[in-house]
Parts: structure tokens; sequence; C-alpha cells
């Protein structure tokens, strides 16, 4: 079952507090890499948890939280491979990557 609840991911949460650390005014400046993220939740077999950290990356990216960067750069969230680096993003990358989204379905009718 997938929460929906915020920071329920420990992947998630790992990510946003190395990038608190590393890039503290949160501006989209300083960038991590995601082994780091996995050597953090599993030293002894970070290379497994490696491809749970980019997929995780990969969904924050599309929902305008998260940039992944190759050499400096944005990368197609659909087209990438290779070394890869993780960073806030600026706000014009937020507003494309949520410009880029479909249009949300209201499925939760029930309040209010």
């Amino acid at each position: 079952m997938h929460h929906t609840g915020a920071m329920s991911d420990p992947i998630e949460t790992a990510i946003f507090e190395k990038l608190a650390k590393a890039d503290p005014k949160g501006v989209g400046g300083k960038s991590i890499e995601p082994a780091d993220v996995a050597k953090e939740l599993q030293p002894e077999q970070w290379q497994r948890m490696l491809p749970k950290v980019r997929a995780c990356a990969l969904g924050l990216m599309r929902q305008g939280k998260l940039t992944i960067t190759k050499k400096g750069k944005p990368v197609d969230p659909n087209a990438f491979k290779g070394v890869i680096r993780l960073r806030l993003p600026t706000e014009a990358e937020t507003a494309a990557a949520l410009a880029a989204r479909p249009p949300a379905v209201e499925s939760d009718d029930d309040f209010g």
C-alpha cells in the first residue's frame, strides 16, 4: 500500500534531508549523488538500494519537487541514463514540471 502522507517514504526523506544539508537556502544550487542517499539508507548493500533511490528521485522530479541533473543540466525524466545528481528545483523548473503533468483528476470529493 502506498502512503500519501507527508514524507512517509524513507528514501524521499533521506533525499530531502541530504539536500537540506547541501543546499540550506533551498534554491536549487547544490546537488547530491543518489549513491550518497543509498549509502545512508543501506551502508552494507547500497548498490541494491540505488535503483530505488533513482526511481524515487524520478517520481519527485515529475512532481516538480526535485531536479535530476547530468553534467549540471536538468535531464529529460523520460530518457536519461548514466551518472546523475539530484538537487532542489528552481522555481522555473518546478513550474515547467507541473506544466508538463497531465491535468489532475479529482477523485476525493468527500470533503466539505
